[in-house]
């Protein structure tokens, strides 16, 4: 198999392949591992019965997957990656400002998935806890500097792997009785944990915003919009969604689930518990492939917006890719024996940034320009999207300001979330700056009218 030749630049519609199916099993697998099965056990561990907590976590899945897919659908009519698309709303020098936050959300979940998977390593090879995290990071970089087929196919294969494995799981966890009262929704309800379940569900699937495009941008120009975004939301849903589920059930009846989920789950295979431990290893591989991959294509289109390149060399990905590997294992690293808590803010964190973003080119893709773009001028500071876009600037800025009074961290907590006893950010930070921009594109329109002999 070839390294990917494609980087930052368009695809050209001769080298357009592939049925949007295969985003179906490349969403669904990226879910089906034990990151996810984690965000299914927050609810449980912040003290919500199980019944609320599968409630919770659909609600949250359900909505996030919406703005998930829609920026899927924005891959194969634009050929090019999720981030080089944001040029249109903030000029080609300016996608810089929240492509910066995009890159450190992708390094921080890196290392995340390195730290889970750390003991999990360790089952069936003699290593210590750094010596894990760094052989994990070493892998993931190899898959992501392969790229874009590797990845999907890798998928493909982790669609079957992994959901026989969880499928059995299911199966032999849900031959012991529940604990009473848990499917009980006369109790174990509060507002607080309730909420802060929906957010962190929805934050999990809102996350794969940023780079979902990226693994549609080779698909034929022709393919339907709506097969692009039905086979990319029920792919993350039913992903997301049965996992989270998993998770939550597991939690309710084995607390080990949370410390150490991947032991716990080849746990349920006796002597082929190391086989599976390989499976779920794999499954996290994928995913960290995806966001190792992902913040090489946001650092990189930072940087040839600034130096106006256009192509990208594999040597500049080696070493750009290395860099961002060897950052985020460094992370693991210092923060592996303290993950409960880094794990929980990144996942609340990455809304107060990436959702004001997502809002921004939603609104631009489908209520502003309406999926008519020059793709040539997102590479040209000097072409009709500018090299700064301030206005947009200003409204994202708006857009993270507007979760300040929203914020739940563990080091701060503000005045609504204290009042309701949960982070509800997310909210804001998709309909503030949605509807500043759109109210901002209509007036500049409005103004543009005369100019153009139209009827103001």
């Amino acid at each position: 198999m070839d390294i990917e030749k494609r980087s930052i630049e368009f695809v050209p519609m001769s080298e357009r392949y592939g049925h949007p199916r295969r985003l179906f099993t490349i969403w669904f697998s990226a879910n089906m591992q034990v990151t996810t099965l984690v965000v299914g056990t927050l609810g449980i561990v912040a003290g919500l019965s199980l019944a609320w907590t599968c409630i919770a976590l659909v609600l949250g899945c359900v909505i996030g997957t919406i703005f998930m897919a829609a920026h899927s659908t924005q891959g194969p009519h634009l050929g090019i990656p999720q981030m080089i698309q944001s040029r249109a709303q903030f000029g080609v020098l300016g996608a810089g400002f929240p492509l910066l936050i995009n890159y450190i959300s992708f390094i921080l979940f890196t290392a995340a998935n390195g730290v889970v998977m750390r003991d999990a390593i360790k089952v069936f090879l003699d290593v210590g806890d750094n010596t894990a995290i760094v052989l994990f990071g070493l892998v993931s970089f190899i898959i992501g500097f392969i790229g874009y087929e590797l990845i999907h196919r890798l998928g493909a294969i982790m669609s079957a792997l992994s959901g026989i494995i969880f499928l059995v799981v299911a199966y032999l966890a849900l031959q012991h009785p529940l604990p009473a009262g848990a499917m009980d929704l006369n109790q174990g309800f509060t507002l607080a944990a309730f909420a802060l379940t929906v957010t962190q569900a929805a934050s999990w699937t809102l996350g794969f915003g940023p780079y979902v495009a990226d693994y549609s941008r080779y698909l034929p120009a022709n393919i339907s919009s709506k097969q692009t975004f039905w086979f990319s939301y029920m792919g993350n849903l039913l992903g997301a969604g049965l996992v989270m589920l998993l998770g939550a059930v597991l939690a309710t009846m084995f607390t080990d689930v949370t410390s150490n989920p991947g032991n716990a789950i080849a746990s349920f295979f006796g002597p082929w518990s190391k086989i599976a431990m390989v499976i779920v290893v794999l499954g996290v591989l994928e995913i960290n492939s995806l966001n190792l991959y992902s913040a090489y294509m946001s650092a990189m289109t930072i940087i040839s917006g600034m130096h106006g390149m256009k192509r990208i060399s594999r040597k500049t990905k080696f070493i750009v890719m290395g860099l961002s590997a060897t950052a985020a294992t460094l992370i693991a690293v210092a923060t592996q024996y303290d993950f409960n808590a880094y794990f929980a803010d990144i996942l609340i964190a990455q809304v107060y940034f990436l959702v004001p973003w997502s809002a921004i080119n939603l609104a631009d893709y489908y209520l502003v320009r309406k999926g008519k773009y020059v793709v040539a001028d997102m590479y040209d500071g000097k072409g009709i999207y500018g090299k700064y876009n301030v206005s947009t600037m200003i409204i994202f800025l708006i857009g993270v300001a507007s979760t300040i009074p929203f914020m739940d961290m563990s080091f701060y907590h503000s005045y609504f979330a204290k009042l309701i006893g949960a982070d509800m950010s997310w909210i804001p930070a998709l309909i503030v700056p949605a509807a500043l921009y759109v109210a901002h594109a209509r007036y500049k329109a409005s103004r543009r009218l005369p100019t153009l002999g139209q009827a103001a």
